[in-house]
């Protein structure tokens, strides 16, 4: 009995559809854990974050990679992916007396404590705001950039940067 042949299967002539998926998800990554990872403040969350939206963009990454700017796209949909999740009511987090102590092996011991600082001020935004924050600090984009990202106008865009510095700005003067 003879199996049918794939004529696909060895010829260099025919490109595998996952292979621009592959390449992507392995050069660019580390790049959306990081933002993501800024955006979540959680290193599991983050990576189910980034996680959920390439499997959200897998059944069209024709599309994603026809853009103009692939990984653009990509933090584009990371970024609405995350302002979309915590929007859910199911995926609220709740706030605790007592918080339990968590060991991030990544920190240096010489660490500043402004960054505790920031990184509580970043929790108590607003997510668009939070959004916006790091869109232009951390990702360095141009407010019409991020207000494409965002879906929202430029002015917007500036009144969101405005009030979440202005916010961190209060709770971080002694």
């Amino acid at each position: 009995m003879t199996r049918p042949v794939d004529p696909s299967i060895g010829d260099p002539g025919v490109r595998d559809p996952g292979s621009g998926f592959a390449a992507f998800v392995r050069e660019h990554t580390p790049a959306l854990l990081r933002t993501a990872y800024v955006l979540t403040g959680d290193a599991l969350s983050a990576e189910e974050l980034v996680q959920d939206t390439m499997v959200r963009l897998l059944p069209k990454w024709a599309k994603v990679e026809s853009a103009d700017l692939p990984l653009a796209y990509v933090r584009r949909s990371l970024a609405n992916q995350y302002v979309n999740t915590r929007r859910r009511a199911s995926r609220r987090e709740f706030a605790y007396a007592d918080v339990p102590e968590r060991v991030d092996d990544h920190d240096a011991v010489g660490q500043l404590a402004d960054r505790d600082q920031l990184w509580a001020g970043l929790g108590t935004l607003p997510d668009r705001q939070r959004a916006a924050l790091v869109l232009r600090y951390y990702e360095d984009l141009s407010d019409a950039d991020i207000a494409d990202t965002l879906h929202a106008r430029v002015g917007t865009v500036r009144s969101l940067i405005s009030r979440g510095l202005a916010t961190l700005r209060a709770e971080m003067t002694p």
